[in-house]
Formats: C-alpha cells, sequence, structure tokens
C-alpha cells in the first residue's frame, strides 16, 4: 500500500495517461487521483472495506466520469482511500488507515471521499474525484481547506460507479484552484465555455449560520464584503430559511419532531426525510452481500449499515414527494441566477477518534445543512476561506438544478476577493 509521505491518501498508485498527447485539450498536464468506489478496469473497485474487495472481481471497463477526463488531457496516479461503503462523512477507516489532514493533522478529514481530498489539499495531484450522496464531496473539502463541488442531481454519469442511494449518488471533484475546478467541470459536464454571468440575488439564511460555531466575521460577512465589492450590495437579500421550507414543503410535516432544541425543525426534518429514503435505497443495493457476507465494518459504520439493511419502505412515498416540493420551493426562491449561501458544516473539523455519540449533535446540524442541496438536487460549491483558530473555515453557495456552468463561473470571479476578505478577517480576529 502506498502510505508514508502521501498522507495516507491512496489505496493504490498507478498510471492512466490521456488517450491523445494533444497539448490543445483543457486538462493537458493535470494530474488526478479517484475515490475507490470508481470502476477502472483490470482493477477490484474494493468500496473502502477489504471483505467487499475479497467477494468482488476486478472491473471490465473504466467508469464513464474517468473516461472522460482522461480524453480531455489529464494523467491519473491512482485510487484514494475512502469510507467504508461511503456511509459516513467522517474520512476514518479503521482498516486501511484514515488519510491525513493536511491542514489539521489531529482532525478527521472528512468522508467518504476522504483520501481524494487529502490528495488536493496535500498538493499530491491537481484535482481528483469523490462522490457526494449526503455530502461526502463538500464535507471533506471543507475540513481539508479546499474547493469542492457537488454538481446537479444527475448531471454527471454514475455509471461505473458503486451506487449508494440513487437519489441522491452525484459524482463530484476537488481543487485547490477556482479555475482547475471549473476546466474539470466543464469536461465532467460536457459544456462549453460560457462568459460569467452577474447573480441577480445572493440570499443569506441567518438561521442556518446561526447553526455554525464559527464567528460570522469569518464567514457571512466575508461574503457580504465580497458581494458589495463585486456586484454591489442590492443584490444581497436575508431569509429565515427554516420558515420558507416548513411552509412551502407540506410533506415534512411527517418527520417532524419537537426533539430539536439544537437545530432547525423543518430543515432537521429534511435531514430526517433525506436519510430515510438514503437507508431504504442502500438496503435495496446492499442488503443483500451485507447479511450473505456479514462484513467487518468500523465502529459507527456497523450500527449504520445494520440499521440500513432492517428499513422498510413506510413513508418511502412521502419522501419522494417532498423532494419534488424542495426543489420547486428553491427554484422559486432562488430564480434565474440566485445564489443560496450556507455553511458547509456547523463548526470545526472533529478530533481524531471522537466517540460517535458525542458528535450526535454535530452529525444532525451538519445533516440539516447538506440535505438542503441533497434533497432538492441542486449544485453547491464548498469554498475555503482561510484558517480560524488554526483550523479551516468553508462557505458554501447553492445554485438551482442545472445552474452548474453559472456556479463554476461564478466561484472563480469571486475566489481571490473572498480570499483577500479571508485574509483581512484572519488578521483581525487574531
Amino acid at each position: 500500500m502506498a502510505k508514508g509521505s502521501e498522507f495516507g491518501a491512496f489505496m493504490e498508485k498507478f498510471i492512466l495517461q490521456p488517450n491523445s498527447s494533444s497539448q490543445q485539450l483543457p486538462l493537458s498536464g493535470l494530474t488526478f487521483a479517484v475515490k475507490e468506489i470508481f470502476d477502472v478496469d483490470g482493477y477490484v473497485t474494493g468500496f473502502g472495506n477489504p471483505d467487499w474487495k475479497r467477494t468482488h472481481s476486478a472491473a471490465i471497463s473504466t467508469a464513464p466520469a474517468v473516461i472522460d477526463l482522461l480524453k480531455g488531457g489529464a494523467t491519473c496516479v491512482g485510487r484514494t482511500v475512502m469510507d467504508e461503503m461511503a456511509y459516513s462523512i467522517n474520512g476514518e477507516n479503521i482498516h486501511y488507515g484514515t488519510p491525513r489532514n493536511p491542514y489539521a493533522p489531529d482532525r478527521v478529514p472528512g468522508g467518504s471521499s476522504s483520501g481524494s481530498a487529502v490528495a488536493v489539499g496535500a498538493r499530491l495531484v491537481d484535482f481528483s474525484l469523490g462522490t457526494d450522496t449526503g455530502g461526502s464531496v463538500r464535507v471533506p473539502a471543507s475540513y481539508c481547506g479546499i474547493l469542492g463541488f457537488r454538481p446537479s442531481h444527475d448531471a454527471v454519469s454514475t455509471s461505473g460507479v458503486i451506487p449508494m442511494s440513487q437519489s441522491f449518488d452525484t459524482v463530484g471533484w476537488f481543487a485547490r484552484d477556482p479555475v482547475v475546478l471549473n476546466q474539470v467541470g466543464r469536461v465532467l459536464l460536457h459544456l462549453p465555455n460560457v462568459d460569467p454571468v452577474r447573480p441577480s440575488q445572493v440570499i443569506i439564511p441567518d438561521d442556518c449560520f446561526s447553526l455554525s460555531s464559527i464567528p460570522s466575521d469569518r464567514t457571512t460577512q466575508v461574503l457580504i464584503k465580497s458581494v458589495k465589492k463585486l456586484f454591489g450590495g442590492q443584490i444581497l437579500k436575508h431569509v429565515i430559511l427554516g420558515d420558507y421550507v416548513k411552509e412551502k414543503v407540506p410533506s415534512l410535516q411527517h418527520f417532524m419532531s419537537e426533539d430539536h432544541a439544537y437545530n432547525i425543525p423543518s430543515l432537521a426534518a429534511l435531514s430526517s426525510a433525506m436519510r430515510l429514503l438514503q437507508r431504504y435505497e442502500f438496503k435495496n443495493n446492499h442488503a443483500e452481500w451485507v447479511t450473505t457476507v456479514n462484513p467487518n465494518l468500523g465502529p459507527g459504520l456497523h450500527e449504520r449499515i445494520w440499521d440500513a439493511v432492517r428499513t422498510t419502505d413506510e413513508n418511502i412515498d412521502v419522501c419522494h414527494s417532498m423532494r419534488t416540493e424542495l426543489r420547486a420551493a428553491l427554484t422559486s426562491l432562488l430564480e434565474d441566477q440566485g445564489i443560496l449561501a450556507l455553511p458547509t458544516v456547523p463548526g470545526d473539523p472533529p478530533k481524531l477518534q471522537t466517540d460517535p455519540a458525542t458528535l450526535e449533535m454535530f452529525r444532525a446540524r451538519a445533516f440539516s445543512l447538506l440535505s438542503i442541496a441533497g434533497v432538492s438536487g441542486f449544485c453547491q460549491v464548498s469554498i475555503p476561506l482561510g484558517m480560524h483558530n488554526n483550523l479551516p473555515v468553508s462557505i458554501s453557495l447553492l445554485a438551482k438544478h442545472g445552474s452548474d456552468a453559472f456556479l463554476l463561473n461564478l466561484v472563480e470571479t469571486l475566489y481571490d476577493t473572498l480570499k483577500e476578505e479571508a485574509g483581512i478577517a484572519e488578521t483581525t480576529s487574531n
């Protein structure tokens, strides 16, 4: 296993060269790594678990997303460590070791695309491929201080990728440079280069930012100052997203609970519904294998995976209605070229080997935020905003389904100004 100086990011190293030597290709000269959930011809796709690897044979073709990147001129240098069966946002793997967070070695790297995020954060590759079902690109991007893009649902082919939950599965990517993030997006989304479009509004949901333990002068204020500088303050708008979602998504009443003192009730309900449908689809995909093989699974993962295997189909129809209602509600809120800002995660990356029980409140808040793009199928990008107390800070921007090119361009436009404002805020707070 290739570990050592490589931050424990890689499962295996190999070289897949571009199919053509043309210098005119958009990704020419760039290197990338892929999560061990993508098929690569001739290799067993291990899905983060040795028992899975042992009971499956080598892939006979390569996932189309990987082929697209090779055709785009990039060179693949290997496959990266992931959380078992993609069922965690922590990034810890008891079998293969936990990839080391390059910005915070005593903290988790985030998962389940942990190795892919670490490989980019540690400058081992220019970009990498991950998958994002419940947050598996956005969370590690935030924890590792890099850019992470979750595209609109169904915008990038998930063929040749082991499914987790098809209603939410997406192929996402990481980069350090917004230009590279955009170029990779063009190739994966099969999009032409288009000129940047000015956002019509940037919506700040004050209730969502109140869930975060990071001070607002390091997150929302950085965004507000940057938007004012580039586009003018008139496009900024503040909302209480929880109230809006509660009113516009009636199916959520089936999942509402009184037990949300530390959360936003409607978004907690959204997260509950998403996780129910995710468990149900995971069961349909993998219960037969789990019950037959009874794999050795790490702490937290074992309980979660067996819970999924025992899921019933109660309320599943309501989950599908809720997806339709939320997409319509948020499309109406954002209109054309609108942006919704969110905390990517509710606070600092947790310390390594934290007891899962003590993380429960953090996880609940995280999934309330992550489920907004997850359930609506909207595209979301996590953008680093420097460091706070020596730990990476980020903010997320969402755009409506199908607005991926618009969002990628906007990141490129905003990035330098955000970085500058974040630097000023960092200096001031220190």
